[in-house]
């Protein structure tokens, strides 16, 4: 299923893809054999989709990620697990609707899923506040994270937030001890964790749900401190050189893989998730289960060992060669404000 709005590097291959549906129709009209030029454009369609999807920018993964056409959680939800019931409010404050979560199956094994929830138009993005979570809704994360520690079910989140919401109200509320306490439970959790990341990933509001025993990234998901936007305002303060952030924030799957922050990149159908999302929720499942089957012979003491290694072991650092005289040591050159008469 594509999406009407459509992005200036994706437009090569949308205009082909209209002749070849155009031609199609036009031959079942007349009847005519066209099947020769039909093959040698799909195979322009095809070549073209790989050129375009396999050689993205950062910046452009950025704009996939945020792609209005893009799955949400609940499309996800409908697509890969069956007989979902929602489960509603923190039980402290009231119900937080950019957050959902509740008790589903997954081939069979009953499992709690929570995810951030986006809307597809204004009205629907004005009740989900754009997908940014208030401190509620992290409180009914934890409480149904709690409950499925409870009932030994496993646990996945579905991560597609730009952050928690700033506002003066959730601050009040609590905002930051609601992320910290989700990331003190999370890590202590005794049953399976899967965390996926499936569009933006952004800040505390991402990582909140993602303290996991394996965290999964669609192929043009970001996982980031900030959006390139606010990155190129707070270093260069020029919100306009966001593409150049985009290049050094580091926050794509292939860069997150090779840093070790998360561990399996799920590919995206037909090169992109709004072009296809039964393909890609198809993927995102498969890689659901067998991540699933991996921990599920772990004991509680094992699952939490395995999930404080993991992030502990997330870094790295450079070591400067040792010296192996004195005279190597660069001395440091004073200069006029430094000196002492």
């Amino acid at each position: 299923m594509a999406s009407d709005f459509t992005l200036d590097f994706e437009r090569p291959l949308i205009e082909l893809e209209k002749r070849i549906q155009e031609l199609r129709n036009f031959v079942g009209e007349r009847q005519f054999d066209v099947s020769d030029e039909l093959a040698a454009l799909e195979a322009r369609a095809e070549r073209l989709r790989d050129e375009i999807f396999k050689n993205l920018s950062p910046s452009q993964r950025y704009q996939l990620a945020r792609h209005p056409g893009r799955p949400f959680t609940l499309d996800y939800i409908s697509c890969i697990f069956t007989d979902f019931i929602e489960l509603h409010g923190d039980r402290a404050f009231r119900d937080d609707p950019s957050v959902v979560g509740g008790i589903a199956f997954l081939e069979g094994m009953p499992v709690t899923v929570i995810g951030t929830q986006k809307g597809r138009d204004t009205k629907e993005n004005i009740k989900r506040n754009f997908g940014m979570p208030y401190p509620e809704g992290y409180r009914k994360a934890l409480r149904l994270m709690k409950q499925a520690a409870k009932f030994n079910r496993p646990i996945i989140t579905l991560i597609d937030t730009p952050a928690a919401y700033p506002g003066s109200g959730a601050e009040e509320r609590g905002q930051a001890e609601a992320i910290a306490q989700n990331l003190l439970e999370m890590s202590r959790l005794p049953v399976p964790v899967i965390a996926a990341v499936t569009g933006e990933g952004g800040s505390g509001g991402a990582l909140a749900l993602g303290v996991a025993n394996k965290v999964l990234m669609l192929e043009n998901a970001i996982y980031s401190v900030c959006p390139p936007q606010s990155c190129a305002a707070i270093i260069w303060r020029d919100g306009s050189r966001w593409q150049e952030a985009a290049e050094v924030l580091k926050f794509t799957s292939d860069d997150l893989l090779r840093l070790g922050i998360i561990d399996e990149i799920v590919p995206e159908s037909g090169g992109a998730a709004h072009r296809d999302r039964e393909g890609t929720a198809k993927n995102l499942r498969e890689s659901l289960i067998r991540a699933l089957s991996q921990f599920s012979s772990l004991s509680p003491d094992e699952l939490v060992r395995q999930r404080y290694e993991k992030f502990r072991n997330i870094g790295t650092f450079i070591s400067a060669p040792k010296p192996e005289s004195a005279d190597e040591i660069d001395e440091p050159q004073a200069n006029d404000a430094d000196r002492v008469e």
